[in-house]
This record gives structure tokens, C-alpha cells and sequence, in this order.
């Protein structure tokens, strides 16, 4: 049997380096997987440019991990060898006030494997079985996105989007699309904004949703028009982006509801008047939660919410490091990447 695994380990911003590692050992409550796909999210893409918030080097990237099960603790009871499991990235105190009132998404010590701890750009890692959620019979690269869904499904939830709810998601980044794939389950009229045509062209294409242009003068009209009058209900805002966020108090109706769950190093500033003749609900949305994944699992299950709808790049661990500046980092037609092993 193998004991050495290769392991990509980003030692600095924009420095990747190979180690051969021991293959871990799993601590009695946690669980061994052999790595069958990741993802490739904007904080592997941030983080590798030095500019990702909550973030220190050196790092194993990769947070969105399907594995395949070769190796139990000894408390492990309820899975066994072979199953395969989508990774919920974030490790949990379970003991503060977040934790103990069920918001383990923003728990005050939360440790996020990929960002805070080793991740899964390697061939193998121990998980705690507390972050682990079985999904058998689905494709693995289909698995790896259940993360990025949930985060999406988790803003979504915050939102509370009930049917006939007239919705704006802005940005469509992996997390926009997937929150506009998830609003549009749960019976919403969904619009995306982004100022890209071939990402307005994908969500077309692959969701079947109107899409607008914010950038055009006539874009407020527009989203008006669209909703019948109105401006949005609620606006979900992926981009992550400070004037895209500043302008959302713009974008609501009165007794509007904005949810932001893309963020940036800096500080948001808009019309306090707006903000308070509107009676408007700001909140932030970060991570998800177990609910959140077994959601993503069901939708995925009943065909709702597909691979498709964001991946548009495969990759080949064994050339990462080599190809990850030019076709990851500079790739302005890469919406979302999956590394396969």
C-alpha cells in the first residue's frame, strides 16, 4: 500500500510548490478519503494572488472536495470503505453561541479546510465525520460542486425566496448562478445582472433566465420593466464587487430585502435615505450549513440543479501547478473549474 502522497502546496502569493507528504492517518473521529475531484473557487483564486481575507501561507488550497472513503477511525460507526462523500468545509466549534443556536456557517472559531487548514489539492486527507455528506451514484465532479450550490443555497435560505418572489442575482459567478438555479427551484422570477455577455449568454443557455446588462444607463428601467413595474424584491450580489454592492439600495423596492454574499476588503457606502424610506434588510450570508449541502444533494437528485448550470473547465492535478496562472488565474472564460485525480 502507498504511504506517500504528492501534494500541491501554495508556499506564497503566486508560488506553488510539489512535497511528498504521508499519506495522514485518521484521528478516532475522523474519516480518510482518497480525492476524486475539487473545484476551483474564487478563494483558491485570491488566495493564490495574496489577496484573500482570513488567509495565511503556506496553504494546501481547495475547499470544494468529492473523496472517495479508504480509511475509518475507530468511532467511526456509520460509514464505511468506498462510499463516496462531498467534504462540508467548515469545521465548527460546536460550542459558541453561532454554533449552539444551529448557525455553524459562522461559528466564532471556525476553521475552513482549504483557507484555514490543509485542503484538497492532494491526494489524499482526513476529514472529522461531522463534515462529511454521502453522496453515492453521482458524478464526482458533480459532487465537488454540491459546496459552491450550498454556498448559494445558503443565501437563498437567508433570503427567505418563496414562490412568485420577483429576485435579482447579481453576478454570474459560480455563487450567482447557483443562487439563481436555486431561487428559480424554489419558484422565484429570477433576473441576472452581469456586465459579461458570454456569462449572460451562459445563463441563458443553461438556466433559461432573463439576464440584463448593469452597466447599461437604461438598466434600472429595464429591471423595472421587467418585474412589472417594480424593482426587485430581493437582490442576492455575488460579485463581490464595492460599486456593484454600494448600488443594490438602488436596484430593491420599497420594504426590499438585499443579501450579500460575495465580500471584498473594504467598506460599503451608500444613501442612508434610501436605505431607510425603503425600510430596507441588509444581511450577510457566509458559508452554509449541513442543511444547506442535504438541500444542494436533493435538488441535484431530482435534476433541479446540474453540473452544468456553472462548470465550464477541467483540470489535471499532475499539471496544476504548471498551468495554473494561464489557464486558471488569467482565464477570462473560466467560470468554474474542476481538478480531477
Amino acid at each position: 500500500m502507498m504511504t506517500s502522497m504528492n501534494t500541491l502546496v501554495c508556499q506564497e502569493p503566486k508560488k506553488f510548490h510539489w512535497e511528498k507528504r504521508q499519506i495522514p492517518i485518521p484521528a478516532d473521529d475522523e474519516v480518510l478519503i482518497k480525492i476524486k475531484a475539487v473545484g476551483i473557487c474564487g478563494t483558491d483564486i485570491h488566495a493564490w494572488g495574496g489577496n484573500q481575507p482570513f488567509f495565511s501561507y503556506p496553504r494546501v488550497l481547495g475547499h470544494e472536495i468529492c473523496g472517495e472513503i479508504i480509511g475509518l477511525g475507530k468511532n467511526i460507526l456509520n460509514l464505511k470503505s468506498g462510499q463516496q462523500v462531498a467534504v462540508i468545509p467548515y469545521v465548527a466549534c460546536r460550542q459558541c453561541p453561532a454554533c449552539l443556536s444551529g448557525r455553524t456557517n459562522c461559528c466564532e472559531n471556525i476553521s475552513v479546510i482549504g483557507v484555514h487548514r490543509d485542503g484538497g489539492f492532494s491526494e489524499y486527507l482526513c476529514v472529522p465525520v461531522n463534515n462529511l455528506l454521502v453522496v453515492d451514484d453521482v458524478d464526482p465532479e458533480a459532487v465537488a460542486l454540491i459546496e459552491p450550490f450550498a454556498i448559494s443555497a445558503h443565501a437563498v435560505r437567508r433570503a427567505a425566496i418563496q414562490p412568485g418572489d420577483q429576485v435579482l442575482v447579481v453576478g454570474a459567478g459560480p455563487i450567482g448562478l447557483g443562487a439563481a438555479a436555486i431561487a428559480k427551484a424554489d419558484g422565484a422570477q429570477v433576473v441576472v445582472a452581469d456586465t459579461s455577455p458570454a456569462r449572460r449568454d451562459h445563463v441563458a443557455q443553461h438556466l433559461g433566465l432573463t439576464t440584463l446588462d448593469p452597466s447599461d444607463p437604461l438598466f434600472t428601467g429595464q429591471l423595472s420593466a421587467t418585474f412589472g413595474g417594480s424593482l426587485a424584491q430581493k437582490v442576492i450580489d455575488a460579485t463581490g464587487n464595492q460599486q456593484a454592492m454600494n448600488n443594490t439600495v438602488n436596484l430593491i423596492r420599497h420594504g426590499g430585502s438585499i443579501i450579500f454574499v460575495g465580500l471584498f476588503k473594504g467598506e460599503l457606502q451608500f444613501s442612508d435615505p434610501e436605505f431607510h424610506k425603503k425600510e430596507t434588510t441588509m444581511m450577510g450570508s457566509r458559508n452554509a450549513t449541513e442543511e444547506d449541502f442535504a438541500k444542494v444533494g436533493r435538488l441535484m437528485a431530482e435534476g433541479k440543479v446540474t453540473a452544468r448550470m456553472m462548470l465550464t473547465h477541467r483540470y489535471d492535478f499532475k499539471s496544476l501547478a504548471e498551468i495554473y496562472e494561464n489557464d486558471v488565474i488569467n482565464n477570462r472564460q473560466l467560470i468554474k473549474g474542476v481538478i480531477h485525480f
